[in-house]
């Protein structure tokens, strides 16, 4: 493949943010590199492992750790940290790697709550270890890129949740209205080592990189200070194991394609689109076996069911069907866990002061408005807005614990002083308190917007205008 050329000012192995340890001195390296990451590369003669620890996609890998701010691993060094260690220890750590004597480290285990009240477990790399595992995930985007499937979407670049869902639709539309609602029991916690292996190695030929590779799913986990071997399951946190996943799911998808069946793939998350029920069974049927017997991942057979479309989620999205046209809809569920969500964000306890509210609510609201505009539900933004409001007004009366505070604050926004001393009087709950007129006045629509506050209507109508919609 060519590489891209591209303008001085877009690189990033510029001489002063440089990482060259000595024994790579003089490597000549092939790729397009732009600021969204590798383009496209040409495999030098030396070997996959030498091109990966090359200076530019190194200092590539370097640069898009230190953009994250992520987190530290269990030696708790930070990003700010990488640079002066990768400039003093550079020579002997890429040394380490090439010969095949580089130990990786353990991660550090964090455990995040999920909506049906369990955990998911996360591991976290250390830096260090992070920033190599970015540089091999750079490369393997691009060689892998053109072998994984059309149907995935997950992880990949130029993909995304909203063209999954218009894919579901198009194949809705052509009248598939049945699916087999496929759920992979803890699929990152299960993999197959020696599965994976197996199939890297029909593509990548260079054993000191498989070698590595094999090292880093076997470093092992430090939970609560104590070691754990992993010898199944890829380590969520870091920046391999989303390609990995896709490396291995990719197996599926290509038998999926050679026995003709549509479907929609995201990460994990898998739809196969059938005509009738009784086809969905057969598909059920046939590749249940080779999901268990060929790949050695666990079919989750009390959730993974055959339905009809409007009986599924999929990306937090519910889907119908009226005058032959797809409807995308907002699931139930979604709209709980968005109220519940907004409830945490503007509780009367957290202590949160305006601004980090502000900012916290903004970034919630966006994300959710973003990932929910291919659904109509435009119809139901003044309603959620209402009810946002009263939370925002409920959160601020709180903050103005006493009367004389209240007093003082509603006298500054509201001109009838009668009104104003019964409002900050009154001994109603800071609900029933959020909607009284006078609080109202005091903190209106137009108030809380020119104070910063986000809506879900504004939301929705800047996404939009920044897609060109509108």
């Amino acid at each position: 493949m060519k590489a891209r050329m591209q303008n001085e000012s877009m690189r990033l192995d510029r001489p002063d943010s440089r990482v060259e340890p000595k024994v790579m001195a003089g490597l000549q390296t092939f790729m397009g590199i732009s600021e969204q990451g590798l383009t496209s590369f040409t495999c030098p003669k030396e070997g996959l492992l030498e091109f990966i620890l090359s200076p530019a996609n190194m200092n590539a890998a370097y640069k898009k750790v230190k953009s994250n701010k992520s987190s530290g691993g269990i030696d708790g060094m930070s990003t700010e940290a990488l640079l002066a260690y990768l400039k003093k220890h550079g020579s002997e750590f890429i040394a380490s790697l090439l010969e095949g004597t580089y130990k990786p480290n353990p991660v550090r285990r964090v455990e995040i709550p999920k909506a049906n009240g369990k955990k998911r477990g996360l591991g976290i790399p250390t830096i260090v270890d992070r920033t190599v595992q970015q540089a091999i995930s750079q490369v393997f985007e691009v060689l892998y890129e053109p072998q994984f499937s059309e149907m995935s979407y997950g992880f990949r670049p130029h993909r995304g949740s909203h063209r999954a869902l218009l894919k579901c639709g198009e194949y809705i539309e052509q009248g598939y209205l049945f699916t087999v609602d496929m759920d992979l029991e803890k699929f990152f916690d299960t993999v197959n080592h020696s599965k994976l292996i197996e199939v890297l190695s029909r593509t990548i030929k260079d054993s000191r990189l498989v070698s590595l590779i094999h090292r880093y799913l076997n470093a092992g986990v430090i939970n609560c200070g104590k070691y754990q071997l992993t010898q199944l399951g890829l380590s969520q946190g870091g920046p391999l194991s989303p390609i990995l996943s896709n490396i291995m799911l990719n197996e599926l998808d290509k038998e999926l394609e050679r026995r003709g069946h549509k479907f929609v793939r995201y990460a994990d998350d898998l739809l196969i689109f059938c005509k009738s029920r009784k086809a969905a069974h057969r598909t059920y049927d046939h590749i249940v076996p080779f999901i268990e017997g060929k790949l050695f991942l666990k079919v989750n057979r009390e959730k993974t069911k055959v339905a009809y479309i409007r009986d599924i989620k999929f990306l937090s999205y519910a889907f119908g069907r009226r005058n032959g046209k797809c409807q995308y809809l907002l699931h139930p569920e979604s709209i709980k866990k968005m109220k519940h969500k907004i409830r945490e964000l503007t509780s009367r306890s957290n202590g949160w002061g305006y601004e980090y509210r502000k900012e916290r609510l903004q970034w919630y609201i966006c994300g959710w408005s973003n990932h929910f505009s291919v659904a109509g539900y435009k119809n139901r933004l003044e309603e959620w807005d209402s009810w946002l409001r009263h939370r925002i007004r409920m959160c601020i009366w709180k903050s103005w614990k006493r009367v004389r505070t209240r007093y003082h604050n509603l006298k500054k926004l509201v001109p009838d002083e009668n009104r104003v001393r019964i409002a900050a009087f009154c001994r109603k709950s800071y609900w029933r308190m959020s909607s009284h007129p006078t609080v109202h006045e005091a903190m209106s629509d137009e108030r809380l917007l020119r104070a910063g506050y986000p809506t879900f209507a504004g939301c929705y109508v800047d996404f939009n205008k920044a897609k060109g919609y509108w």
